[in-house]
C-alpha cells in the first residue's frame, strides 16, 4: 500500500513559506522608493568607477509618486528623486541594497547639496509603458556612461552596462519590459495553508527574520511615539485613548510610519516591498499579543501568519498601484489577531473579507506623512472586521466585491487594484505633477 504523502507535502509547504518570509522580510532604511533610486544610483556610480559628472534618472509614474513627498533618510531633510539619486551616487554603498544610505557622512550630504546646485547635474524624466516599478539611472563621467535598470522589485537589477559592455541582462531585450522571475513558493499561499503553517508548521527557517521584524519595527514605532515626527498620527491616537488596545494597536503602527515617512534613519523590516506594510503587519499583532498574554512563540507564529496573508493579498495587485497596500497588511494583522483570540479558520477568513469589504480601494497618492493616517484607518477596519467575525457577523457574497469564499474575495479585490485602478493611478500622478489642473 502506498504511503500517505501528507508529511512530505507539509514539509514542502513549510520550506516554501519560510522561503517567502525570507524573501519578503528584508531590511530597508527609509521609504523603499527613494532608497531604490539611491541604490540604482550607487550601483551606477560604482560601475562607472568614479563620482559622476552628471546623472540621468528615468522613473515610472509610481516611483515618482512615492518619492515626491518623503524625506530621504540620512540626508539632513532633503526630498525628491534628485536628492535620492545624487546622495546614493556620492555616498551610497551599493552592497547594502535597501540600506544603501546607512553609512553616508556629513561630507557626502554637503557634496550632494553642492552638486544639486549645479544646473542640469541630475535630470529626471517620466518613463511610460514600463512596469509600475521601474528605475533607470545613467551616470556620466570622463566620456564614459554607466547604466543601471531596476524593474518589478526594488532591488531587481535587470540591466547593467558600462559604455558598450553589458555586465548584467541583455541589450537585445527591452530592459523596461523584463520581468522579475516569480518565486513558485508564492503559488502555495492560500489562507487555509497559511493557518495550518501558523498552527503547527516548522517556522525555524524564518525565525531569524521574524524576530528581526519584531525588533526593528518595534524600535521605529517607539521612536515615532517618543518624538515629533511627521503629522504625529500615532502620538495623537495614543493621547486620546491610551487604555484602549485597539487604539494602541493603531497608534503603534501609525507611529512607525510617522517616523519613516519623515526621514528617520532607523531601519525597518519590509513586507511586500514596503516598510509601511511591514510595520502594519507587525505592530498591531505585537500590541494584541501583549494584551492577550500570549507567549513569545505564539507571537512569532502570529506574525508569520500576518506577513503571509499580507503577501498573499498583495500578490494579486502587484508591486505598486493606486491601491493602498497597507490594506493588504492590515488584512494580515487582523487575521493574526483573530488567530491569537482563538478564532476558527472561518472567522479568520471572515476577518479578511470584512476588512476588504470595508476599506479595500483606499487610494495611494504617494508616500508621505498621511500614510500614517491610512495605516490607522486600515488597522481600525481590520480590528472591526475581527470583532464582527468573532461575533458571527460579516459581509456576504454578492455585496459589492465580496464573493463566496475568502480566496475569491481576495482575487476580486486584487483585480480591481491591478486592472481597475490603472486609470486612477494615471490621473493621481497627473494631478501630483501638475499635468492636470482640477
Amino acid at each position: 500500500m502506498a504511503q500517505p504523502q501528507a508529511p512530505f507535502c507539509t514539509d514542502i509547504r513549510d520550506r516554501a513559506f519560510c522561503e517567502v518570509l525570507n524573501e519578503e522580510l528584508v531590511c530597508a532604511l527609509g521609504c523603499t522608493e527613494p532608497i531604490a533610486v539611491a541604490y540604482a544610483a550607487a550601483l551606477a556610480a560604482r560601475t562607472l568607477g568614479t563620482e559622476p559628472e552628471s546623472l540621468e534618472v528615468g522613473c515610472s509614474g509610481n516611483i515618482i509618486k512615492n518619492v515626491k513627498s518623503v524625506t530621504v533618510p540620512n540626508s539632513d531633510g532633503m526630498q525628491g528623486i534628485e536628492a535620492a539619486a545624487t546622495l546614493g551616487a556620492v555616498g551610497g554603498n551599493a552592497d547594502s541594497a535597501l540600506e544603501v544610505l546607512e553609512t553616508v557622512s556629513t561630507a557626502d550630504i554637503a557634496r550632494t547639496r553642492e552638486l544639486l546646485e549645479r544646473p542640469g547635474f541630475c535630470t529626471v524624466e517620466l518613463v511610460e509603458d514600463v512596469p509600475n516599478l521601474y528605475i533607470k539611472v545613467c551616470a556620466h563621467a570622463s566620456g564614459h556612461t554607466a547604466e543601471v535598470v531596476i524593474a518589478e522589485h526594488h532591488t531587481n537589477v535587470v540591466f547593467r552596462a558600462l559604455d558598450d559592455a553589458t555586465l548584467e541582462g541583455s541589450r537585445e531585450a527591452d530592459p523596461a519590459l523584463m520581468e522579475h522571475e516569480a518565486n513558485p513558493a508564492y503559488d502555495m499561499l492560500k489562507i487555509d495553508a497559511i493557518i495550518d503553517f501558523a498552527d503547527s508548521g516548522d517556522i525555524e527557517g524564518a525565525r531569524e527574520v521574524l524576530e528581526r521584524q519584531l525588533a526593528l519595527n518595534d524600535a521605529i514605532s517607539r521612536e515615532g511615539l517618543e518624538h515629533a515626527w511627521g503629522a504625529e498620527v500615532g502620538r495623537t491616537l495614543l493621547a486620546c485613548r491610551e487604555n484602549d488596545v485597539a487604539c494602541r494597536a493603531r497608534a503603534r503602527a501609525a507611529a512607525g510610519s510617522d517616523a519613516r515617512m519623515s526621514g528617520c534613519a532607523l531601519p525597518v523590516a519590509i513586507v511586500c516591498g514596503s516598510g509601511n506594510q511591514g510595520i502594519t503587519a507587525c505592530m498591531p499583532v505585537m500590541e494584541y499579543a501583549e494584551q492577550l498574554g500570549v507567549d513569545h512563540e505564539k507571537l512569532v507564529r502570529a506574525l508569520a501568519l500576518s506577513d503571509l496573508v499580507a503577501a498573499h493579498v498583495k500578490g494579486y495587485i502587484g508591486a505598486l498601484s493606486a491601491f493602498c497596500g497597507v490594506v493588504c497588511a492590515a488584512c494580515g494583522a487582523g487575521a493574526a489577531i483573530c488567530w491569537m483570540r482563538g478564532g476558527t479558520r472561518e472567522q479568520i477568513g471572515a476577518t479578511i473579507v470584512n476588512t476588504l469589504g470595508n476599506v479595500g480601494g483606499i487610494v495611494c497618492d504617494g508616500a508621505k506623512p498621511s500614510c500614517a493616517a491610512k495605516i490607522s484607518a486600515a488597522v481600525d477596519a481590520a480590528i472591526l472586521g475581527c470583532d464582527m467575525a468573532m461575533a458571527g457577523r460579516g459581509f456576504r457574497a454578492g455585496e459589492g466585491l465580496v464573493q463566496k469564499t475568502v480566496e475569491e474575495t481576495i482575487e476580486s479585490m486584487g483585480y480591481v487594484g491591478r486592472v481597475g485602478m490603472k486609470e486612477t493611478d494615471v490621473e493621481i500622478l497627473n494631478i501630483m505633477i501638475g499635468k492636470t489642473r482640477v
